[in-house]
């Protein structure tokens, strides 16, 4: 596709506002200053001298930065060509923005700004999957009742393993499997005997024996890997926040709660990804998963990219593109189509031109509820505690996050991970169960369990149980 001539038709260049100025905020407020297309003059932050300083350390001049705390310092600056720093996105709604990129991660604050966005007529661009793994499909909805587009982002992997699995459709290949390698990989030192993930390095001796594929069984080569580096995280709550994303959006589904996961070197990735009648993990098809880059230091990352597993339907074909690279599965059945690439704020303006000159969604333009991320605990939980989100991945200590079918708020049944998020509960809950809506404390004031509610009612035609 001609990128160039697909966006022709924007009249003049898409005014933005980015929410939340952390990793993902700095580098698209980064690109923005490139991107003809597209202006970013406007970051809000829980503290706008933030939003402020990441303009003043991309080189804009602090004379040309803006401190507003009322709408109508917004509009005096707006119109003397300022960019602008607020700490509450109402400063800045009333202004001619195009389009609202909601990044804080947070699921509270997240939910209410898509909202207020929405209704005050502009476009939302979506990173915040935590948002999106709980009202997702509604806020889509609403958003279409208002004329606009609530859309995942180019840059992050939800958006970019949707357009690969609906390319791949487009042009008829048989899907097996589709995925995403997760954030960070696992760098093998031979010489030191060491793995090393996130800059956490523990001793793995004897993994020479696991190092190659040869002719294992994989369940076997892929417990082995499990085993021997049970010292490194193999969860993460993202990966499972983002394969929802993308089950609503395609109707792929993971056939295992909390992933297989396996650690596999690029080479292998397809002859895991196949049927267990074929030697592989999945126990069915058009199945989303996840997979823990393994590499020397020396080899190239896979990026926190994504994936698509076909099948090999055409072997003459398929012989001729492995000869040329391509990667097949030891059998030569399943080959694997990548992109070794996610490149954060950086690719968002994709998505933003999108909504703003198309109207469309980087997703689906109606994504469904088909999937809930829920909380299992890990050890007995007491009452009165707190479910505290926190660190980089936004997990809750002392659970682990699953991925079950989406079903109404109601009580006795799991609630959805980020709805339970820091909420103290008001029962104990034992190791191994699933939290439940009746163990937590509801916020009466709650955008996102009001959001949430609605999203129930609109596709499940019932309230929650508990009001």
């Amino acid at each position: 596709m001609n990128h160039l001539d697909y966006y022709a038709g924007a009249k003049r260049p898409v005014e933005t506002c980015v929410v939340g100025s952390g990793g993902f905020g700095r580098s698209f407020l980064a690109q923005g200053l490139r991107v003809p297309l597209m202006n970013a003059r406007i970051a809000v932050d829980v503290d706008a001298s933030i939003a402020a300083a990441g303009f003043t350390a991309l080189g804009v001049a602090p004379a040309d930065v803006a401190l507003c705390r009322s709408a109508e310092e917004a509009h005096l600056a707006w119109a003397a060509g300022k960019y602008i720093a607020a700490a509450q996105l109402s400063i800045v709604l009333g202004l001619p923005i195009d389009v609202v990129v909601e990044a804080t991660g947070n699921p509270e604050a997240g939910a209410r700004h898509a909202r207020l966005a929405i209704e005050a007529g502009h476009h939302v661009v979506l990173v915040s999957k935590e948002v999106d793994s709980v009202v997702g499909p509604y806020l889509a909805q609403l958003a279409r009742q208002h004329g606009k587009v609530v859309t995942p982002v180019d840059g992050d992997q939800p958006s970019l393993l949707i357009g690969l699995i609906t390319w791949a459709q487009t042009l008829g290949f048989d899907i097996v499997a589709a995925g995403k390698s997760s954030e960070y990989d696992f760098v093998y030192d031979q010489a030191a005997q060491t793995m090393s993930c996130d800059g956490k390095a523990v001793a793995i001796p004897g993994f020479d024996w696991h190092w190659t594929m040869g002719e294992r069984p994989l369940g076997e080569l892929a417990s082995a890997r499990a085993k021997i580096c049970a010292a490194l995280p193999q969860r993460a709550v993202p990966d499972l926040c983002e394969l929802l994303v993308v089950a609503n959006a395609t109707g792929f589904a993971p056939d295992r709660a909390d992933l297989h996961a396996p650690i596999a070197r690029i080479a292998e990735v397809p002859s895991f990804f196949g049927p267990l009648a074929e030697g592989g993990l999945l126990a069915s098809e058009r199945a989303l998963d996840v997979f823990h880059c393994l590499r020397r230091p020396d080899e190239a990352s896979f990026a926190g990219g994504v994936f698509v597993i076909v099948r090999c339907t055409d072997r003459v074909s398929w012989d001729l593109l492995a000869a040329k690279g391509h990667v097949v599965s030891r059998d030569g059945a399943r080959a694997m189509v990548y992109l070794p690439r996610h490149l954060l704020g950086l690719e968002a303006a994709t998505s933003v031109l999108d909504a703003a000159v198309h109207g469309r969604s980087s997703g689906a333009q109606s994504p469904q509820p088909r999937l809930d991320l829920i909380a299992r605990a890990t050890r007995r939980l007491t009452a009165g505690s707190m479910l505290a989100m926190g660190g980089h991945h936004h997990t809750i200590d002392g659970t682990a996050a699953e991925l079950h079918a989406a079903s109404p708020l109601g009580s006795g049944n799991a609630v959805p991970f980020y709805l339970a998020a820091n909420r103290p509960l008001v029962r104990d809950v034992e190791a191994g169960a699933a939290i439940t809506l009746d163990d937590i404390e509801l916020d009466p004031d709650s955008e996102l369990l009001a959001l949430r509610r609605l999203q129930d009612q609109f596709f499940f035609g019932q309230w929650s149980a508990r009001q």
